[in-house]
């Protein structure tokens, strides 16, 4: 399988690499580009995280150029390519009282500031629980505040982006899965879970039980350990037990 360049992204348009293979990827102007080009991924459903950092980085040197909106909405994108440390990356670039928790704040935030800090602590809840493979409580996360369909809300497809990942990330470890496991992962039921299963993912239904098709991941192999000893190596410990201390 070939390795794909961490700042390789397939759909990224022409002007976009102009930017950040040039000076001005560190030029403040161009925050409304790739601000731009952020929402034309949440729409059209592609990502790009190198791109994304990029404009992190701007917002993290020019501040009062950093829109909230901009910020959650790729965070949001980076949920959707877990368990990639992506979400972790961009996180690293926020301003530090964006992470501290509310309640242990000295001083009463800017306006502004707390519904922010909350959102961005709301939606690293959401990436830890997926990074746990807590997926069952990652949904009832996602459905338990109104605050989180806000914060999807402009990316499209946002659960189906999930169901699949996750998805992905069974497959790689199960041949066979309980049905009602399963449907409590993907929050799907009936229909939807048969149809989902079936015609998405490509795997069979069978009772009670769904299979997962073989494929490198999920599929067991033996391993054989083989251990090299000379003999010397034993006669040298076999004189060392023997020898007394100094």
């Amino acid at each position: 399988m070939p390795i794909i360049s961490f700042d390789y992204s397939p759909d990224r348009p022409e002007h976009i690499e102009t930017i950040l293979n040039g000076l001005d990827r560190y030029n403040p102007e161009t925050t409304e580009i790739f601000s731009k080009y952020v929402m034309e991924q949440c729409e059209n459903r592609t990502y790009d995280c190198y791109a994304n950092l990029a404009l992190l980085k701007l917002f993290q040197f020019n501040p009062h150029l950093s829109r909230d909106e901009t910020v959650t909405n790729i965070l949001v994108k980076a949920l959707t390519v877990f368990p990639s440390p992506d979400f972790s990356l961009c996180l690293s670039l926020l301003q530090p009282h964006v992470l501290r928790p509310i309640s242990s704040s000295h001083s009463n935030p800017a306006a502004g500031d707390a519904p922010f800090s909350e959102a961005v602590q709301q939606l690293n809840k959401l990436n830890n629980q997926l990074s746990s493979a807590d997926y069952a409580s990652f949904w009832a996360t996602l459905d338990s505040d109104d605050l989180f369909a806000d914060l999807v809300a402009d990316v499209a497809g946002f659960e189906e982006l999930m169901r699949v990942q996750i998805a992905v990330e069974v497959s790689k470890c199960v041949r066979e899965i309980q049905r009602s496991v399963l449907e409590d992962w993907l929050n799907l039921r009936a229909g939807e879970f048969d149809n989902f299963i079936n015609k998405v993912c490509g795997w069979e239904i069978d009772g009670a039980s769904v299979t997962v098709p073989a494929n490198k991941e999920n599929e067991a192999k033996g391993t054989v350990v083989r251990e090299n000893v000379k003999f010397d190596q034993f006669s040298r410990l076999i004189k060392r037990a023997y020898e007394q201390p100094a």
